[in-house]
């Protein structure tokens, strides 16, 4: 595997770690002072603009703009996959442009006060759209290819749409609490993740091989396995975050920010799937 495949891959975990920290200082002025027992705002119009017309969020608008972001995604993986079929360069070089580009849109939706951007969140869906179909390409369609290719997709698919519903169960009966203590807890190992792939990244630049992280052993399966815990666990933050957003009267557009915590979470999870998957394969 290239080191570009592998810097293209480690960028998962920046966005993730990113966007939550972000949160905690853009979306998450919802949570702040002045709220009832719950930890939700009082006043379900609180925080609106003077004059605005945007209503409050509902659960509908967080699956809509969802289920828009994520269409957006897979149009444009479908776009580079079938590029990578016959132009496998031009694809490697769309992959990491989408790689980068998704990377700046989520930081610019996290630091630069962009939380709840249509504009920001389907861009990000463009950029992300070509990484996945490029990743995708890679790990299941050159690596493997034929029909063993296509089912490792579909494994992959189906295995992080089966992760999505077992943690939304898993929030909706309150089987993990979503407590700031836990939050931090999960920033901080995001975080710690970040560090550890970067320094296998520089090692992996330097060295033109594959560190015990990702070299498909047992390491590499063990911090795959940690990858998708965190990434599952992950979801519990965003459904908390679109739960107390909707409690407290956020403005609409605030569900394109949901979509684009969502979709961060979906990708990585898918990703770090498919990777664990192909160690098995190859293995």
């Amino acid at each position: 595997m290239s080191s570009l495949t592998k810097a293209e891959g480690e960028g998962q975990r920046g966005q993730s770690a990113a966007y939550q920290q972000g949160y905690q200082s853009a979306g998450g002025q919802w949570g702040g002072p002045g709220q009832d027992s719950q930890g939700y705002q009082q006043s379900p119009n609180y925080g609106a603009s003077a004059g605005t017309s945007d209503r409050p969020m509902t659960i509908d608008d967080v699956v809509t703009k969802t289920g828009i972001t994520l269409a957006v995604i897979v149009v444009m993986a479908a776009v580079n996959f079938a590029i990578g079929t016959s132009n496998p360069s031009l694809a490697m070089t769309l992959t990491m442009v989408g790689a980068i580009g998704g990377l700046v849109a989520v930081l610019v939706s996290a630091f630069g006060k962009k939380f709840g951007s249509p504009v920001v969140t389907l861009v990000y869906a463009a950029f992300e759209g070509l990484f996945v179909g490029g990743f995708t390409y890679i790990f299941a369609g050159a690596n493997v290819g034929g029909a063993d290719g296509g089912a490792l997709i579909f494994q992959a698919v189906l295995g992080t749409m089966g992760v999505f519903v077992g943690m939304l169960v898993v929030y909706k009966t309150g089987a993990i609490r979503v407590t700031p203590k836990f939050t931090k807890m999960l920033v901080g190992a995001l975080v710690g993740v970040l560090i550890l792939v970067l320094g296998n990244l520089v090692y992996s630049l330097f060295t033109g091989e594959a560190s015990m992280l990702r070299d498909g052993g047992p390491i590499a399966i063990i911090f795959s396995l940690v990858c998708i815990g965190l990434a599952a666990l992950s979801f519990l933050v965003d459904f908390d975050q679109a739960d107390k957003l909707i409690r407290a009267g956020a403005p609409s557009r605030y569900a394109w920010g949901v979509a684009l915590g969502l979709a961060v979470t979906l990708v990585w999870l898918y990703t770090e799937i498919l990777r664990l998957l192909s160690y098995f394969n190859n293995n």
